[in-house]
């Protein structure tokens, strides 16, 4: 499931054209220390005898494209059904639906976690349609390390600090990943890297060159907390590390410094700090083996928080179809198609992505 921050090179010189005041520009950005409460209620702890709601609001913690949270989720007796919410579709970044139902497996995989934590344990099924449904008993809690790191897994978009990983922890990150007849490929080595940060560039100038790709992706952009929060989705500037401003002169930024060659040195940077790559495989093209990848992805994303690592999708090779061949060889799996790159290291905290309230979300 993929996210682009926004590079507001320059915008201090958007913002003082007609910043209209310090009281009008607080009333049209909103308060960092709302959004703080905000975000900390959806992060709440689960309570000992949760809900159907409860368990629902974890799932929808879990990674997904542009922040689009695409799914709806279904209460029955003992059931929590999720369906693919194709309102929420980027046909322009994931033309096949292929990120969408990636994002659905990730939610699944933390309602399943949350599930056994909180002592509501059941099992995951997956139609052949793509929806998935969670059926579950009462029993015992029993917490671990990933369902304890559901609430602070983030995608961070930062430049990492290029310190290596440990073998042992590489080793739990791969073990992680594996299920479902999926495949993850683990790159460390600098020139595999090198390599890798060329086609993440490519694809980005490939997308940055597509007057539809630019629309679609301002479409999802949140530049401020009162935003952020009123939508309740998107990318949130700020947690990409860009400066907080009104919604119009975000876009008005948005329009005159968001580059190709920008963002080309800004992941260029990214991946050159980054401590290795995750490469994702699934056992076919086609919406079950999607939603196992986005498991997979949710399970290595989790184990990366309990042991102190960032990370975060960089999918430009995947969702640029002419790449796929060159990172499926670099990866050592000519002939397969790559469902999703993951990068790592260690790195800095940044704010939370907004998320839309469980009453939002109930099919």
């Amino acid at each position: 499931m993929t996210r682009r921050e926004v590079l507001l090179a320059a915008a201090g010189g958007v913002v003082a054209i007609g910043a209209g005041g310090a009281w009008g520009w607080r009333a049209s950005v909103g308060s960092q220390e709302a959004y703080r409460l905000y975000q900390a209620a959806l992060r709440a702890p689960l309570p000992q005898d949760p809900a159907a709601a409860d368990l629902i609001r974890a799932a929808t913690l879990a990674a997904n494209g542009h922040n689009t949270q695409p799914w709806r989720f279904r209460v029955g007796p003992g059931t929590i059904d999720i369906l693919p919410d194709m309102t929420r579709a980027t046909p322009v970044v994931d033309p096949d639906d292929h990120h969408l139902f990636v994002s659905l497996g990730c939610a699944a995989e933390n309602l399943a976690r949350a599930g056994t934590a909180a002592g509501r344990p059941g099992v995951l099924e997956t139609g052949a349609d793509g929806m998935i449904r969670y059926t579950f008993t009462v029993g015992e809690p029993r917490p671990d390390a990933l369902s304890a790191a559901i609430p602070a897994r983030q995608s961070c978009r930062a430049v990492y600090d290029g310190r290596p990983v440990a073998p042992d922890a590489i080793e739990a990150l791969q073990r992680a990943a594996l299920g479902d007849g999926v495949r993850c490929v683990i790159l460390t080595e600098r020139s595999a890297m090198a390599r890798l940060g060329d086609l993440v560039v490519a694809g980005n100038d490939a997308q940055m060159g597509d007057p539809a790709f630019s629309s679609e992706l301002k479409h999802w952009l949140r530049f401020n907390p009162a935003s952020a929060m009123r939508h309740g989705d998107g990318l949130y500037g700020a947690a990409a590390g860009s400066p907080v401003l009104p919604d119009p002169l975000g876009h008005l930024a948005f329009d005159l410094f968001v580059t190709a060659a920008g963002e080309a040195d800004k992941y260029a940077a990214q991946m050159r700090s980054s401590a290795g790559a995750a490469i994702f495989f699934g056992a076919a093209a086609d919406r079950a083996s999607w939603i196992a990848v986005g498991r997979a992805c949710q399970r290595f994303a989790l184990t990366a928080t309990a042991l102190g690592l960032k990370l975060a999708f960089v999918n430009q090779p995947v969702e640029v179809a002419r790449l796929r061949p060159d990172l499926a060889a670099l990866a050592g799996e000519p002939g397969l198609r790559p469902d999703a790159v993951l990068r790592f290291g260690y790195g800095p905290a940044r704010p939370f992505s907004p998320r839309r309230p469980v009453g939002a979300v109930l099919a």
